[in-house]
């Protein structure tokens, strides 16, 4: 199964490192980064919000606890967002693409 993962960072540094660090070693094909988002969230009993950038990352279910591994050696937050949401249909070309891309 193919999955769509989220994961949100704190800014454009994390964001290009993480990316390029799944990319380059073959646990996502793909991962588009969406600048500018508010989150508002709980964290130590305080309702709190910030900007973020949120990761679309594209993988293979086969692949996930890898990239899941990979994400919180790199990301700054010490409970990262990272969330499986399965891709139930698409392109054939662009899944027999994105499971090459991932192998």
């Amino acid at each position: 199964m193919n999955l769509v993962v989220l994961c949100t960072v704190p800014d454009e540094d994390s964001a290009r490192r993480i990316a390029q660090a799944l990319v380059a070693e073959g646990l996502a094909a793909c991962v588009n980064v969406l600048p500018r988002l508010t989150s508002v969230y709980r964290w130590e009993g305080e309702v709190t919000s910030g900007e973020e950038l949120l990761l679309i990352v594209k993988t293979r279910e086969e692949r996930y606890a890898a990239l899941e591994a990979r994400v919180k050696e790199l990301h700054p937050y010490a409970v990262p967002e990272v969330i499986a949401l399965p891709i139930r249909h698409g392109s054939k070309d662009y899944l027999d693409w994105l499971a090459e891309s991932t192998r």
